[in-house]
């Protein structure tokens, strides 16, 4: 039995977003790329979590170049849910498509790097809430924990540049 065009149209949707989503995901510096996976691998461990979470959309990201290969990220963005199963392996968009009916979950990472690799000290900072329970007390305590960050360092607001 054929499918009704709007089924088709919907199937084409799921496809062309979870594509969307990857596509951008590739287009992130490697930099980005690390925060990210550290993200997804903190949520997916999550006991609570029964679907596999990947990228979605940045929402804010910036960098401060510190000097002597040294520098600290923030990214803000999206994961959203998918139809596979937390735990599986190589879980690409292509594989695992967006599910449409679980919110979002807002991540916030921040962190220094040294030669490209996450350094272990400052501690990096990754924070992921359920978009609708984020509250702005909760983004003003991610931003002033990221921003003590780089103070501690010397360095100056990572929300001062915004790229």
């Amino acid at each position: 039995m054929p499918l009704p065009p709007f089924a088709l149209l919907l199937a084409a949707g799921v496809l062309l977003s979870s594509a969307d989503a990857q596509s951008s995901f590739s287009k992130l510096p490697d930099s980005y790329k690390k925060g990210v996976e550290l993200a997804e691998k903190n949520v997916n461990a999550h006991e609570g979590v029964q679907h596999h979470f990947l990228f979605f959309k940045t929402i804010q990201k910036s960098q401060i170049d510190a000097g002597f290969d040294v520098v600290y990220i923030y990214h803000n963005f999206y994961l959203k849910a998918t139809k596979c199963k937390r735990g599986t392996e190589n879980a690409g968009a292509t594989t695992c498509a967006f599910r449409n009916d679980r919110p979002l979950l807002n991540c916030a990472v921040c962190y220094k790097t040294y030669a490209g690799a996450i350094e272990e000290e400052p501690k990096p900072f990754v924070s992921c809430v359920h978009k609708p329970a984020l509250t702005e007390d909760m983004t003003k305590d991610r931003i002033e924990h990221c921003n003590k960050m780089g103070y501690s360092s010397g360095s100056p607001t990572l929300l001062a540049v915004i790229s």
